[in-house]
């Protein structure tokens, strides 16, 4: 019934436009979540409109399965309560709804709630003569049946608070939550790269048909021995590139901003004058392309922010700094490539071989030769395992705690807006942890000055059966 779409949204007659995620249902486009994406375009990414997008179709779908239902109250407790339970009966099996729905991960169905209550919220805000008997009201079917709910949800919100948002985290939702709380457990296992294969990924890993891809080798290098995020490295232009002032053996490289990073320094107006300007100006005016942040195909990559260095770009910071000097060497031999090859963009990492020729790299296309490289030497892929491209920044952050790096300076190398976002990268794993007890252990017994003795066998008087 619906089906999810990306619009070019015009709001003037300039001919810009923004793309945007959005919603197609049997009577047109879904107004109310367009009007949404684009009110909040400016400060989310493609990706968190996705997501809403997401919510909005399974609240929809909802709706269309309970026609019957008038209680708002109701309507909306239960709806949130399957996105715990799922919509399957317990003891045949079936779902007469139709909406099929297995039970979602506390996390995820928070994450709905959440998106739904903003989207609402909103909506409630900027449209609340929608929800009225209105012979003028010119949406459509399911226009009104949006506005109307989120109409519903601002009536019934102060009673919901403490059903509709059960589970779910009080920072997001705003509301003091009773009810169950899930048991706390520890993080699992940091999924790090194993930094004793990373050489052999580079050497054997991308190297097939007995040529080598440089390529490759060059954003693993920026991910394994800088700590980038997967998606960052896709926003590099040839300019940001450069040898060290300080070591003219290893490369310095800066990852600007999509949007809001400096110009290249050569990008010159109609008189030949030197202009200044951000990389949407200069994208827009010397290739028409709008930054890979906004675009809704095959070329997007993500930019998750935290802390740059300046503005705005994210410097490499080499651990270990052999790294930084492999990536110079390795750039001199891929932009000899770069070099026969006709590009219509500034980016960085094209297409060599592959139609189309000189077109950009994809974070797709990079992770089938990431997984294709740790295969050829031996590597199962697996996020949990650490051999998905993201386990790399997982090894630099462990690789510095492991070297005695403060955190503050681990936060800076990794660009995270707050000493606590690294948590994650660097906590103990099990090993650690049991190599930990094992020297205390060694150590109480290597103490002349101890209370009592730690045997080494059962105590004095136990048998075991037979």
């Amino acid at each position: 019934m619906f089906v999810n779409v990306k619009a070019r949204v015009y709001t003037d007659a300039t001919g810009v436009y923004t793309e945007l995620p959005a919603l197609l249902t049997p009577v047109g486009v879904l107004e109310p979540l367009l009007d949404y994406c684009l009110h909040r375009s400016h400060d989310r990414s493609l990706t968190w409109m996705t997501k809403v997008r997401r919510a909005v179709v399974m609240f929809l779908e909802y709706l269309q399965s309970n026609p019957a239902e008038r209680d708002t109250y109701l309507l909306f407790q239960n709806f949130a309560q399957r996105l715990y339970t799922g919509t399957f009966d317990r003891a045949t099996g079936l779902d007469p709804s139709g909406l099929c729905w297995t039970p979602r991960s506390p996390q995820d169905a928070s994450h709905i709630v959440t998106h739904l209550t903003d989207f609402f919220d909103w909506l409630g805000e900027m449209r609340p003569e929608t929800a009225q008997v209105n012979p003028r009201y010119a949406g459509g079917a399911f226009d009104r049946q949006t506005d109307e709910a989120a109409y519903q949800f601002r009536r019934s919100k102060a009673f919901l608070g403490h059903t509709w948002a059960a589970n779910a985290s009080p920072t997001e939702t705003g509301h003091r939550v009773r009810g169950e709380r899930l048991p706390k457990v520890e993080k699992g296992e940091p999924p790090a790269f194993p930094d004793e294969r990373f050489e052999e990924l580079l050497v054997k890993g991308f190297r097939a048909g007995g040529r080598q891809d440089y390529r490759g080798m060059l954003i693993t290098l920026l991910l394994h021995g800088a700590g980038f995020r997967e998606s960052e490295p896709f926003h590099l232009y040839i300019s940001d590139v450069f040898p060290d002032p300080a070591n003219p053996h290893q490369a310095k490289v800066l990852i600007h901003h999509p949007s809001h990073g400096a110009a290249p320094s050569d990008w010159r107006d109609a008189r030949g004058k030197t202009r200044k300007g951000n990389r949407v100006e200069y994208l827009a005016q010397q290739f028409g392309l709008a930054p890979r942040t906004e675009v809704m195909d095959r070329r997007h990559a993500g930019w998750k922010g935290g802390m740059h260095d300046a503005a705005y770009y994210k410097q490499a910071y080499w651990f270990l700094p052999e790294y930084g000097e492999w990536f110079l060497q390795l750039w001199h031999r891929y932009l000899e490539q770069v070099a026969r090859v006709e590009r219509d963009h500034p980016f960085a990492f094209i297409n060599l071989s592959r139609e189309p020729v000189g077109a950009m790299y994809t974070l797709t296309q990079y992770n089938k030769a990431h997984a294709a490289a740790c295969e050829r030497i031996g590597l199962t892929v697996g996020k949990a395992l650490g051999t998905t491209p993201h386990g790399h920044r997982h090894a630099y952050g462990r690789r510095l705690r492991n070297a005695g790096v403060d955190k503050p300076f681990i936060r800076r190398f990794m660009h995270h807006a707050s000493v606590e976002s690294q948590e994650v990268y660097t906590q103990a794993t099990t090993r650690e942890v049991m190599a930990a007890l094992e020297v205390a252990a060694r150590q109480l017994r290597d103490n002349p000055a101890g209370t009592s003795s730690v045997p080494g066998g059962l105590p004095t008087g136990i048998k075991l059966n037979d």
